[in-house]
């Protein structure tokens, strides 16, 4: 097991799949400066995290946790196609509203 985070391992995990940093932010719903302090090993991922990273990244829970560091544990799987389906309904509704402030104006 990893005793710190392996970013290099993310960011090839990242770039076989044509994604970046900021795809982890987004679907785990943090912000670019909290994968920052990831890869700075000054936060863990959460059980939920990992198990978000292993979807994002193709791997399995228990080998996200193992680049992660030493004291994540992988959690039961939670996946993200609900999270997507959750934001893309969000987003449906903000354009349905938007679609109609500019008919109203």
């Amino acid at each position: 097991m990893a005793l710190f985070f392996d970013g290099a391992w993310f960011d090839e995990r990242l770039a076989e799949r044509a994604l970046d940093r900021a795809t982890l932010a987004a679907v785990c719903g943090i912000s670019e400066a909290e994968i920052a302090l990831l890869y700075k090993d000054q936060r863990e991922l959460s059980p939920r995290e990992v198990a978000l990273f292993a979807e994002v990244l193709g791997a399995s829970m228990d080998e996200v946790a193992q680049h992660a560091g030493v004291s994540t544990r992988a959690p039961a799987a939670e996946p993200v196609q609900a999270r997507l389906d959750a934001l893309e309904a969000r987003v449906a509704a903000l354009e349905a509203i938007l679609a109609g402030r500019g008919q109203a104006g």
